[in-house]
């Protein structure tokens, strides 16, 4: 094989885009043929969960119908992704192997692993920042040292040169003619069937790079202005919706960043959702520095928190049984959608934690396998957020109200009712607390009571206790 014929093979990640993706627009500018490739590893501790399955699959598929428009087929194959890519660059002379990183730890070893090998049999390995703003180790302290809060963190970023403009789709690809022994879509099984249980999911996404690139500008142009209002209200459509399109890399933190910068006027809407982008940043960021941030507390001294063993209370919020309507109507909104608003998230989240003092840990693992944008990084940032016991985290103290919560930011019932059904019929007066209704009132309103799983007041005052019991210790 010549070395202008000896091909380039591109390694899909979660990097699901022909826009902005380095890796892409590197094999373009190479000129050689492509081979673009998307490894399935089914296997690991933190194993795709079965909502970001679901995502996966019709991702994928919208990214090979994207890739074969211009004239290149997205090979699947399974397998420790090492040994898959060593084997394919053996077998068709690769004059390199392009990826762009992912932020998981195991990633990071992968890729070192992998770059390491390829040099040694004379293969090219390049690798690119896709998935960040900014790379890990290079927002840091006056120190060198990594950033354990989050508002210097963002502000050193926003200092910072900001990130480069994100790139344009290739124009063109050369194909490769050769075959490769690949497997389809429907051989991976990442679709449920037995039930199929994500009709709700497909009543509520359609995931694909076209589809997240309209979302932006829809959310640009309609609801950023009023972002900083309606964020916090789940009953209304003010949050953008675009964090599993994020997830999936099917629109790059670079696209939006620099969107927002060009169509938005400054205010404080945008300067909201920019802060939300800079806190997945710095989740990702944490992970790099601390790898252990999914399984074990930043303040080590949570580990010896008295949890409470407690199966029927983690299934009764699991379910959305815990009698709390603005828990309830999260959970549920969570198992239907695969995804949860994000002030419920964290209403939801300290009741877990805090009212049924539940490991953190078991609220993350529920996360992570319900939610269609379940992130490692964000998801463990943000639950050790809410526990008291991570980066910038809420003290333990700060314990949320659920059914103040639930007045403040859903004040006409919409999203209670919506999700708890079976509560419509109540008076505003009585949703948020139907425990305190009376008893004509809730007859006819036909409610069966479901009484709270615990009592807010003495819930919190054993979360303090628990916590005085830890730093006592």
């Amino acid at each position: 094989m010549s070395s202008e014929s000896a091909p380039v093979i591109v390694w899909f990640r979660r990097d699901l885009r022909l826009a902005d993706n380095p890796a892409l627009t590197e094999a373009a500018a190479l000129g050689r043929p492509v081979i673009a490739i998307y490894i399935h590893q089914p296997d690991g501790v933190w194993r795709e969960g079965g909502a970001s399955r679901w995502w996966l699959h019709h991702s994928l598929d919208s990214l090979g119908r994207s890739l074969w428009a211009l004239g290149i087929k997205l090979h699947l194959l399974r397998g420790p992704a090492e040994d898959v890519l060593i084997r394919l660059a053996q077998q068709t002379g690769a004059h390199s192997v392009l990826w762009n990183r992912r932020t998981e730890p195991w990633a990071n070893h992968q890729d070192t692993a992998l770059a390491s090998t390829l040099t040694g049999l004379g293969i090219t390995p390049r690798s690119f920042n896709a998935a960040l703003l900014f790379k890990p180790g290079i927002i840091t302290t006056q120190a060198g040292r990594p950033f354990k809060v989050f508002t210097p963190f963002w502000k050193a970023c926003l200092a910072a040169p900001p990130p480069a403009p994100p790139l344009a789709s290739p124009a063109a690809l050369r194909p490769w003619n050769g075959t490769l022994a690949g497997e389809s879509l429907d051989q991976w099984g990442l679709l449920p069937t037995k039930p199929d249980w994500a009709g709700g999911l497909r009543q509520s996404w359609q995931p694909g790079e076209a589809v997240a690139q309209s979302r932006l500008t829809e959310f640009l142009s309609e609801s950023l202005t009023e972002y900083a209002v309606n964020r916090d209200h789940p009953a209304q459509p003010g949050t953008s919706r675009l964090s599993p399109h994020l997830h999936f890399g099917e629109i790059s933190p670079r696209q939006m960043f620099h969107a927002i910068r060009r169509t938005a006027e400054p205010g404080l809407g945008s300067e909201r959702f920019l802060a939300e982008l800079g806190w997945r940043e710095f989740s990702a960021h944490l992970l790099h520095d601390y790898p252990d941030l999914p399984a074990r507390p930043l303040r080590r001294e949570f580990e010896n928190l008295p949890w409470r063993h407690d199966p029927d209370g983690l299934t009764a919020w699991q379910q959305g049984r815990t009698g709390y309507p603005i828990v309830d109507a999260g959970m549920r909104q969570l198992w239907a959608t695969g995804w949860m608003h994000n002030r419920v998230r964290m209403v939801a989240a300290s009741f877990l934690v805090k009212d049924l003092l539940i490991p953190w840990q078991d609220g993350e693992a529920w996360f992570w396998d319900t939610l269609v944008d379940a992130d490692l990084a964000s998801n463990a940032a943000s639950w050790q957020w809410v526990a008291g016991c991570g980066a910038d985290a809420a003290p333990f103290f700060r314990v949320f109200n659920p059914v103040l919560q639930s007045e403040k930011f859903d004040p006409t019932g919409a999203y209670v009712r919506q999700w708890c059904p079976e509560l419509a019929a109540l008076p505003d007066k009585w949703l948020h607390q139907p425990w305190r209704a009376p008893a004509d009132v809730l007859r006819r309103a036909g409610v069966v009571l479901n009484k709270p799983l615990v009592d807010h007041d003495m819930a919190r005052k054993r979360a303090l206790a628990a916590f005085a019991e830890l730093r006592a210790g």
